[in-house]
């Protein structure tokens, strides 16, 4: 496949250069708390079958 590529340079106006550059003052909304997350608790039936699908090095050789 075969691809032309050509250096893009675009003339415009200065107005509307300026327009496209100039300086956007704005203020953030600083006062706004965001609701926490919620920490689920880690419980031992997670924790069991966190062990339970674990492989170990052990196990592939014992077959």
């Amino acid at each position: 496949m075969k691809i032309d590529l050509t250096p893009s340079i675009v003339q415009m106006e200065p107005e509307v250069l300026n327009n496209l550059v100039r300086e956007v003052k704005e203020t953030l909304a600083t006062d706004i708390e965001m609701p926490k997350a919620k920490q689920q608790l880690f419980t031992y039936a997670q924790l069991w079958n966190i062990r339970r699908n674990s492989s170990t090095a052990r196990g592939r050789y014992s077959r």
